[in-house]
């Protein structure tokens, strides 16, 4: 990210951020409130495009080509959506189709990813292994808890993981 600025209508501007992310690189981000840590999140996920500056992800603009930014980076909200099993189910199976990964090849990996994920509750485990199961090459985390920082370091082996927080 380069003089990265999410300016939304009526709201104070996130920015600018510049940072530069290299593989299985980690780095945490501290913000002033969790509006400017989760719009930092998803600029650098691509999910919203800057104002200004740029976002490149892996080499892809988000601007140009945002759809190629997402093939390869991994978003975990703050607050996700609460999912049972079966809409997690649905959830890779439909991720699966979308990425052109073997149906099968996904549900084996996800059901390895849960394995490992134990001990995190559902409500974080399911939306992080429905964004490892693409094999992301850049993992970002908007203000998950500390507490699972070791068990995502140690299942998204070689991926670069951002992270927000809010400074206390």
């Amino acid at each position: 990210m380069r003089e990265a600025l999410f300016a939304g209508e009526g709201a104070e501007p996130v920015g600018p951020i510049s940072l530069d992310l290299r593989d299985a690189e980690r780095l945490t981000l501290s913000f002033a409130t969790n509006r400017e840590a989760s719009v930092a999140a998803m600029l650098a996920a691509a999910i919203v495009k800057p104002t200004a500056g740029s976002v490149l992800v892996n080499g892809f603009d988000s601007r140009i080509q945002p759809a190629a930014c997402k093939r390869v980076a991994g978003y975990v909200p703050h607050d996700p959506l609460p999912l049972t099993r079966a809409r997690f189910w649905e959830l890779i199976a439909y991720r699966a189709d979308l990425w052109a990964i073997d149906p099968k090849r996904a549900r084996t990996l996800s059901e390895d990813l849960l394995a490992r994920l134990a001990g995190i509750h559902e409500a974080f485990a399911y939306p992080l292994a429905a964004a490892l199961v693409t094999s992301p090459q850049f993992l970002v985390l908007d203000r998950p808890q500390p507490s699972f920082e070791a068990t995502i370091g140690a299942v998204a082996v070689g991926c670069a993981i951002l992270t927000t927080r809010v400074s206390s």
